[in-house]
């Protein structure tokens, strides 16, 4: 993979953690990855992801809190946007 590419896929993933969430930092943008990736695997392969929760169970739980921070992440930022639109803009 040449730096270029990789330089310009990082700013993909930083902009969708950004539209996701909110947040575009380096932590937030880890945590996205790992969001997706695993979501990735549970829906493609989901024998393999249950037996991966299966052998590492701590793993599981922490996985779970993941998609949990994620999702509550995604609806503060979907609610915060939503009000920001519904409010009427002052007349000049």
């Amino acid at each position: 993979m040449n730096s270029r590419f990789a330089a310009e896929f990082e700013g993909l993933v930083e902009k969708y953690a950004e539209l996701l969430t909110g947040d575009a930092s380096a932590e937030t943008v880890e945590k996205i990855k790992v969001w997706a990736i695993y979501n990735h695997i549970h829906k493609t392969m989901p024998a393999l992801a249950s037996h991966w929760n299966q052998q590492h169970p701590e793993g599981k739980a922490d996985v779970r809190k993941l998609f949990e921070e994620v999702r509550d992440r995604n609806q503060k930022f979907k609610a915060a946007n939503q009000q920001q639109e519904a409010a009427p803009e002052p007349e000049a």
